[in-house]
Formats: structure tokens, sequence, C-alpha cells
């Protein structure tokens, strides 16, 4: 997981120039100051987002996620670390108030680590749901709070029993398996400096991702993420 991490920051450094250099090819950017300059805009009593509607951004960062399960075998309260990297993407909903609708496609890994010598690992893709309130302390520093919702579909993970060193699919239609289809709410709070962004990010899953209907599975995951806005 250390790699795949590894590689995901690598590969935001590797973006990060050009995203700069659009960055500083902006019409509002100040070049003696080095920062964004939007005293030229039309602002509205609450900024300028009528002028300023739409971003996107690059994510990337660590998940610590877990499984709560009333079946022993898919129990995984204890914390598994993954990788958690994606786009996003917001517009701004209206001219008057700070409000922005943000999705995206995210490659998020989660799962637990059970009791009884199990491991679960369950990656999944992701596409978030929120509204997020931006507030502006400056022209670069802002708080964003943000909540809504998320679904997602698994497209990989294993199972590891380690007593008896045997490793299968995490999804499947076996009793022992999960369901590929995930769902619930999310919310958080980012922070962002000119076009640096990072925030922290609470899943709580309302799917019940097994296949029992009278013992609930769910996933939980907290991830925290650095990335661009541009």
């Amino acid at each position: 997981m250390k790699k795949y991490i590894l590689m995901a920051l690598v590969g935001l450094v590797t973006v990060m120039p050009a995203s700069a250099q659009s960055y500083r090819n902006s019409r509002y950017y100040n070049r003696n100051t080095g920062r964004l300059d939007y005293s030229q805009r039309n602002h509205s009593r609450y900024g300028n987002y009528s002028s300023n509607p739409f971003y996107i951004g690059f994510r990337v960062g660590p998940s610590f996620s877990s499984v709560s399960s009333d079946n022993d075998l898919l129990d995984g309260s204890s914390t598994k670390t993954g990788l958690n990297v994606g786009v996003a993407a917001g517009f701004g909903v209206s001219p008057y108030v700070p409000l922005f609708f943000e999705s995206g496609l995210y490659y998020t890994e989660k799962g637990g680590k059970g009791k009884d010598d199990f491991k679960f690992s369950l990656n999944y893709l992701e596409v978030p749901f929120v509204l997020k309130y931006i507030h502006n302390f400056d022209r670069s520093f802002s708080i964003q709070p943000f909540f809504g919702g998320y679904v997602a579909a698994g497209v990989g993970g294993k199972i590891k029993d380690y007593y008896y060193r045997e490793s299968y699919s995490a999804f499947g239609d076996d009793i022992d398996q999960f369901k590929r289809f995930d769902g619930g709410l999310r919310m958080g709070v980012g922070v962002q400096y000119d076009m640096f962004y990072a925030d922290l990010t609470y899943d709580l899953g309302l799917a019940n991702i097994g296949h029992d209907d009278f013992d609930d599975t769910k996933n939980s995951a907290l991830m925290l993420n650095v990335g661009i806005n541009f």
C-alpha cells in the first residue's frame, strides 16, 4: 500500500507544474505578489462566486477504514490503512451564496481487520456528491465544510484468512463475501490556500454490504486528502 501512496504522490507532483503554469497564466495572476488577484472582478455581497463558478482538482491521501458487521466472519472493526486518489470538480449553485456542488471520481481502498485472523481489502470506484460552503477569510485562504453522500462499486479486493493461510475474492455471492455496491453519507471540512488544498473526509456507509438481510455489514472510512484546485 505504501508503494501505491508513493506512486500517487509522485503523480500529483508531476501534474502540479502544469497546473501551476495554468494558474500563472490566469488573467487574475499578479506577477508582483505571485497570487491570484480578483480585485478586478465584479463582486456580489458574498464575494466573487458568480464570476468563478467552476473548479477542478486532484486529490490523494491515506484512508483509515473499518467494516462493522453482526456477522463475525465479516466483522473487521480494527482499522485498515489504504489509498484514496481521484479528481474532483465543483460549480457554484448561486451567484449570491458561496455554495458549491462538488462531485468527482475516486479510487478508494477500504476494508478492515477481523478478530479471527481475517483481513478484508475492499477496493472501490467511488462517486461523491456534496454541497460545499466556501468561506473566504481573504483572497488566498478559505475554509470549506461540506456534507452529502457517495455511491461506490467494488472493483477488486481480497479476504485473507491468516489462520488457514487462504486468500479469496472479497466480492461475490457467498455468505462470507461482500456485495459490490456501497453507498452512504459523506461529510468533512477542507482548507485551501491559493491553489493548494487539503481536507478531512468521513464516509459513513449506510448500505448493507453483506448478503444476510438479518446481519448489518457496513463500511466506514476517515480520509486525509491533499491536492490542488485550479
